[in-house]
């Protein structure tokens, strides 16, 4: 089950690190992975498969949003097929 991955905020080091090692412990594969970083703000999309992932999807939707406030910035995670369908509309 794919889904796709949100993190917007100021940009400081360590943000993608946080992200990705949460994402492994969590056994998530990252499919893909873009990066903007415009004046100080970071805006990063990913596309991650959590079909082996130890949690449910809305377990790590929460385990992302709490990571997100420890380190300031949002994290958000929906469902590939309903972004999909958002976007179709």
């Amino acid at each position: 089950m794919n889904c796709i991955i949100t993190v917007l905020g100021k940009d400081k080091m360590g943000i993608i690190g946080k992200v990705c090692t949460l994402l492994s412990e969590k056994n998530v594969n990252i499919l893909d992975i873009s990066e903007t970083i415009i004046k100080d703000y970071l805006n990063m999309i990913m596309i991650v498969d959590i079909s082996n992932s130890a949690e449910n999807f809305h377990q790590l939707a929460k385990s992302l949003s709490e990571a997100g406030k420890e380190i300031d910035v949002e994290i958000r995670i929906q469902l590939e097929s309903i972004f999909d369908c958002m976007h179709r509309i």
